[in-house]
């Protein structure tokens, strides 16, 4: 890859904050109903990124640790969330949180946990959860095959962004979760989720991702040009509809000693 994981994101802050999904409620009550998650609960939201989890962590009462080693993303996180007295922001990553041995309850990743060396991450996951405490790993993840739109979105992310596949080809699946928890008994918990854009929000969700080119990059016109073609073929009273099944993997991990 050209550029650092912790770096990737650094010129995208703006898009990501206003065009990146949040996440739907029935995760929240998902998640207290299997008992992952209390008022009392304290929560290390690793990969934190701007925010957008550590927000209805922090809604739903939790004293939530956000661990987020890119600066400017964890710099705008800091802005909108700082007024939370449950708040703390880390300068950390997955492999070196600098959080305290056993302090936490439970630890949530979204949207970033194949960003991360997973070997290393285990360990420093095993070294901050308490043995008690539970993992849960999150993923909006686009349905491609949902609408024609959908499908021929992908499409463009494939003819001009060379980095797409490989990135979306890291995504976790269960099979890769029981991988990484170090056991089959891991759940799965599914709902759906949507977006809906006019063009000028279809074109920031699009730049909020780390994989399209920039400005000044080959494809990065083509690329523009191709989405307000696909947008003028598939829109409806100016609008799109992004379409998502967000994806909660959870359970107890058991790691290597």
């Amino acid at each position: 890859m050209s550029r650092e994981p912790t770096e990737r994101f650094s010129d995208r802050v703006e898009n990501y904050i206003r065009y990146r999904p949040t996440y739907p409620k029935e995760l929240i009550s998902e998640m207290k109903k299997q008992q992952l998650l209390s008022e009392d609960s304290v929560i290390a939201d690793v990969g934190s990124g701007t925010g957008i989890f550590t927000k209805l962590l922090l809604t739903a009462g939790c004293t939530v640790y956000a661990v987020e080693p890119n600066d400017e993303m964890r710099e705008a996180a800091e802005k909108n969330l700082g007024w939370y007295p449950n708040y703390i922001s880390v300068n950390g990553q997955a492999e070196a949180t600098t959080l305290g041995r056993r302090s936490v309850d439970l630890i949530t990743v979204a949207q970033a946990f194949h960003w991360f060396n997973f070997e290393e991450t285990k360990w420093e996951f095993k070294r901050i959860l308490k043995p008690t405490g539970n993992l849960a790993l999150v993923y909006n993840t686009r349905k491609i095959d949902r609408t024609p739109f959908m499908a021929e979105y992908n499409q463009l992310l494939k003819k001009y962004c060379p980095e797409y596949e490989g990135i979306a080809n890291q995504y976790i699946n269960l099979r890769t979760a029981k991988d990484f928890f170090g056991t089959d008994e891991v759940t799965l918990f599914v709902c759906n989720n949507f977006q809906i854009f006019n063009f000028d929000g279809l074109k920031g969700r699009l730049l909020s991702s780390s994989y399209t080119p920039k400005k000044d990059q080959v494809g990065y016109q083509l690329l523009l040009d191709g989405l307000k073609a696909l947008y003028e073929k598939h829109q409806e009273n100016d609008q799109v509809q992004f379409t998502y099944e967000t994806e909660l993997f959870y359970g107890k991990p058991v790691f290597p000693d």
